[in-house]
């Protein structure tokens, strides 16, 4: 895994009471590994994260671990509000659904593998709180989106997966239970059960609970 430091001055402290115990994956959505680093460096942007994955591997560290980088924006996740305050966060350059959205190759999900499973190693980050951007921003954001193979980094022993749920039925008031206690944001419940079924049933992203999206949901709750 080739390393480079490309810093941004776009970091501050982390609260000395909040352990960092969330992983957050992006995709940068931008044409180019260079414009999405200028941005991410950029001073008026007000944007970083700790690290940039290009698609060949190479892995550019731009905040600290121990500093908060400005990556996840107006975000929930398990009732947290400050998701930067206790979170890694990790763009992966892809142009994303705005220019182009392509599978991520295998340097780069390796590469991602094997800095996630270092992050582990250095915080107490729970399987269930390894996430997308659109997992913490149902409404705002699809990062990284559909094309993300969530399974072969659960594989890893980074994240959760389930496989061979039974199906189950709930009524809408059911499922927002469901999604609260696995950590997501209700407000709009199509949008987040949208954002559950990109990361956990990625064939079938419609917004509708059918008992499949449900039993995944149940089996996830109960492995968690």
């Amino acid at each position: 895994m080739s390393t480079a430091l490309t810093v941004s001055p776009n970091f501050n402290d982390r609260p000395v009471t909040v352990p960092i115990d969330m992983l957050v994956v992006h995709y940068t959505g931008m044409k180019t590994c260079a414009e999405a680093l200028a941005r991410l460096c950029d001073v008026e942007g007000a944007v970083s994260a700790h690290y940039v994955i290009e698609e060949d591997g190479t892995v550019h560290r731009l905040v600290d671990e121990d500093k908060r980088a400005w990556h996840a924006g107006v975000s929930w996740w398990r009732g947290s509000m400050d998701v930067n305050a206790r979170s890694v966060g990790i763009e992966l350059v892809n142009p994303g659904h705005e220019f182009g959205y392509q599978p991520f190759p295998d340097a780069q999900m390796v590469a991602l593998t094997n800095l996630a499973k270092s992050i582990l190693t250095r915080h107490p980050i729970p399987p269930r709180n390894v996430v997308g951007h659109s997992d913490i921003a149902p409404r705002r954001k699809q990062d990284p989106g559909e094309l993300f193979d969530w399974r072969r980094l659960a594989a890893a022993g980074v994240g959760l997966w389930v496989e061979g749920a039974s199906p189950v039925t709930a009524t809408d008031d059911q499922v927002r239970g469901l999604l609260a206690a696995f950590g997501y944001e209700v407000a709009d419940l199509r949008a987040s059960i949208s954002a559950f079924q990109r990361h956990y049933r990625p064939g079938h992203v419609n917004g509708i609970a059918d008992g499949e999206t449900l039993g995944v949901l149940k089996a996830l709750l109960d492995h968690s």
